[in-house]
């Protein structure tokens, strides 16, 4: 049932070129049940990283986490400068990857210069960047509208990509008065609903993108992530932007086509942006269902860090089929004195 509807979902525009060929087919599988491409693979569990040395030296880029890696909410996590001021001494290409989709590259960029970190724009992806960049692989119609359940972050993206959209915060304060005989009405040329972390969830969000995935034909229904929690402060989780996709999969009875962690998508789009080996790159996060798989579903060496969602009894639990190659407290454990010494 899913491929018949990504099939039809996505070819209903033209010149979709992502899905002129079974590998592609395959693609948008992935897309939408990233885990998918594991769950034919036993892993051996998890070793503490030992030799930081041997692991920093076997690869060319680290792909890092943001949330519960670099940061908790809006503190820096201990030895953060320091690591990553090592990895570029060496010569360490270093990339973020984030599915938090609130702002855009341009504001993360921002957020990791008033932590002190001297990081590019170029070198921060977004979930919020990765819908607009999906959008543009295919050849989403330019006359076609995009219904945005989340915020800021994805409208920017959007905008930058020339696409016209609709919804998002505003849309917010908006509300439905059930009276009889009430018909809500929806633009019909909206041609994808994207659905992310949103402060500003109501009822009238969720039913105005269940009208045009359900009544729009070939409307896509695109998620930025499905992560059960975020950090929104250091001092607990909070309900993550899965929780807003569960509502428009339960109104429409249709699965997303994720473009964030675990999906494959953007792992794809930085190999060939920086023209990385898959091999050569080694993903560093605290989650295990969206950092851990994503670098596996990619081909890429693993390592865990304790430092933000996982910790060690839920990594060595008998339910818990996910193993990193490696895992370690925190990024700053990459810091050995021979690591250290250029």
């Amino acid at each position: 049932m899913l491929v018949s509807r990504a099939v039809l979902s996505l070819t209903s525009f033209p010149n979709r070129k992502l899905f002129s060929s079974p590998s592609s087919l395959a693609r948008a599988r992935r897309l939408r049940n990233p885990r998918m491409a594991s769950v034919s693979t036993i892993r051996a569990s998890a070793q503490k990283l030992q030799s930081p040395d041997e692991l920093i030296d076997s690869v060319e880029t680290f792909i890092f986490d943001c949330d519960g890696v670099i940061w908790k909410g809006d503190s820096l996590i201990d030895g953060v400068p320091q690591t990553l001021d090592m990895l570029r001494s060496k010569g360490k290409r270093l990339v973020f990857v984030t599915n938090n989709s609130t702002k855009s590259r341009k504001q993360y960029g921002k957020k990791f210069e008033t932590l002190g970190l001297n990081v590019n724009e170029e070198e921060i992806f977004a979930s919020s960047f990765a819908a607009a960049a999906y959008l543009k692989s295919i050849d989403f119609p330019k006359d076609k509208k995009v219904y945005v359940i989340g915020e800021d972050g994805i409208l920017k993206e959007l905008e930058l990509a020339g696409f016209q959209y609709l919804g998002g915060p505003e849309d917010g304060e908006k509300k439905i008065e059930l009276k009889p005989g009430f018909y809500m009405d929806h633009d019909e040329s909206v041609g994808a609903v994207v659905v992310g972390f949103d402060r500003y969830f109501n009822y009238y969000k969720v039913q105005y993108g269940t009208l045009c995935i359900r009544e729009n034909p070939g409307c896509l229904f695109i998620a930025t992530n499905r992560d059960a929690v975020t950090h929104l402060t250091d001092a607990q989780e909070w309900a993550g932007g899965g929780s807003m996709v569960g509502a428009i999969c339960g109104s429409t009875k249709q699965e997303p086509l994720v473009v964030g962690k675990p999906s494959t998508f953007m792992m794809d789009y930085l190999s060939n942006k920086f023209g990385i080996l898959k091999s050569q790159i080694c993903m560093v996060g605290d989650r295990l269902d969206t950092d851990i798989l994503f670098g596996q579903n990619g081909g890429c060496k693993t390592l865990l860090v304790l430092s933000g969602v996982t910790n060690l009894q839920m990594l060595q639990s008998p339910n818990n089929s996910i193993q990193p190659d490696f895992y370690t407290n925190k990024i700053s454990d990459l810091l050995t004195l021979k690591a250290a010494t250029v």
